[in-house]
């Protein structure tokens, strides 16, 4: 019997994101596309005031717009010294979305002077999956450590070259990649996500649905 032929598009035109849940949620069935392949969708202004409500309503908008599944992530960084901030703020920490220089700078010139025992962090992933006749499933993950004194390691983005791992003794920046998808906070939603679009998958109808905006290319 053949598999169920499934669209579904990331809610982000964020390579690295894509690159990471791709590989996280490796399904048989599912034809993964980003919102970079649609450039007419227009962005989705993150004001929710938590992650699954930020999740949610970019899965939504990317469902609609597309009129395919869509799966959206929303995660930040918290750092108990300074009473859980930057959260949803993460990405635009410094001001710039995405800027990840200014933000990892703005966060050190924060805890400047703060010993390691008092830089406890944990990052916070929500996975939503939105399909377009409104149904939505969500999936949560937790990855704790604390905030190093200064940075290391080149790898992933974002914080990473902050975020310490006092196990490991080094930095995510520090580690291979799949290390990193076997530990992370999207890891750990991914593998909470996988059951329920597998079977979000089985009991899809065959066939790629029409889109309201053209695709690039």
């Amino acid at each position: 019997m053949t598999r169920p032929r499934v669209d579904i598009v990331i809610a982000t035109r964020n390579a690295h994101k894509v690159r990471e849940l791709t590989r996280l949620l490796p399904l048989t069935g599912v034809r993964w596309h980003s919102l970079a392949e649609f450039p007419a969708v227009p962005p989705v202004r993150e004001d929710g005031r938590t992650y699954t409500a930020n999740a949610i309503k970019k899965a939504r908008a990317a469902a609609r717009a597309t009129g395919m599944p869509a799966l959206a992530d929303d995660s930040g960084l918290e750092v108990r010294a300074l009473d859980w901030a930057p959260g949803i703020r993460s990405a635009r920490f410094a001001g710039a979305h995405g800027d990840d220089g200014a933000n990892n700078a703005k966060l050190l010139r924060l805890l400047d002077g703060v010993p390691p025992a008092k830089r406890g962090a944990r990052y916070q992933c929500v996975l939503a999956l939105a399909a377009p006749d409104g149904r939505i499933m969500l999936a949560r993950g937790t990855w704790r450590g604390r905030i190093a004194l200064k940075s290391a390691g080149r790898g992933g983005f974002g914080y990473d070259p902050l975020f310490w791992l006092p196990g490991l003794g080094k930095t995510v920046g520090q580690l291979p990649v799949r290390r990193k998808h076997r530990l992370s906070h999207r890891a750990r939603a991914a593998a909470r996500m996988l059951p329920m679009l597998r079977r979000f998958v089985r009991t899809s109808p065959q066939g790629n649905p029409s889109t309201r905006f053209a695709r690039s290319g």
